[in-house]
């Protein structure tokens, strides 16, 4: 079920235990039941309804906050989500009301020096989406570097590095202006491009997260945050 993207593993357990799964019609109540891959699974409406109140939302995370865990001496991003910290530029209209926090967690990292767009969500299948093994989703940074950027560096940088081992996946970098560098990637080792720019004599000065998949950081103030719209999607 949740390689097929129809729950977490962790909804899935509970969306059988209380009979909201079915497999060719018949519904499915034990745990570890095997079915044959030609075989249709659907969730029961109750379950779709649950999954469409699950809360993902998007901050613009300032540097000295950690993503997951707190550590000595910094906070979690998540503290940051309360409510007069919400970006609600429509004055006029009430905002509508958010539920329970509870489960929320961060969809990936960004490290503590870091600023700029994280997720965060309920949403199992949105955090695979974003960070499982198998996601394809691409981020795009904006990075200030000290250090000569040259023709071959940008050739290393793009298809020639490796890091703990293992080769990294083809990079999209360019120059973005005078000691600045754009990167796309679609992987989200720790410290990934700070790494890759110490592998060709750069050192990273700012580093700065505006897109996941085709959702933009715009114009969301820093330190704010807002939900993920319905129509929006990574």
């Amino acid at each position: 079920m949740a390689q097929q993207g129809l729950c977490s593993r962790r909804e899935a357990d509970r969306f059988i235990e209380e009979g909201l799964v079915y497999v060719d019609g018949e519904p499915i109540t034990q745990l570890g039941s095997r079915i044959h891959p030609t075989q249709q699974i659907r969730l029961d409406k109750r379950a779709k309804s649950r999954q469409r109140r699950l809360l993902t939302l998007i901050l613009n995370k300032p540097v000295g906050y950690v993503s997951g865990q707190p550590e000595k001496g910094y906070s979690a991003a998540i503290t940051l989500i309360r409510p007069d910290n919400r970006d609600w530029p429509d004055s006029k209209k009430k905002q509508p009301r958010i539920g329970s926090l509870k489960g929320l967690a961060p969809a990936g990292r960004l490290d503590i020096d870091s600023h700029g767009m994280l997720v965060l969500t309920q949403d199992g299948r949105i955090a695979r989406q974003l960070i499982g093994p198998e996601s394809t989703v691409e981020k795009e940074y904006l990075v200030r570097v000290d250090g000569e950027v040259t023709d071959q560096a940008l050739k290393l940088l793009r298809q020639g590095l490796t890091l703990d081992g293992r080769v990294i996946k083809r990079a999209k970098v360019s120059r973005a202006g005078e000691g600045r560098l754009r990167f796309c990637l679609i992987e989200g080792r720790k410290r990934q491009i700070r790494r890759m720019c110490e592998c060709v004599n750069l050192k990273v000065t700012g580093l700065h997260r505006i897109r996941i998949g085709q959702i933009q950081l715009g114009r969301l103030p820093k330190g704010k945050w807002r939900p993920l719209n319905s129509g929006e999607h990574f």
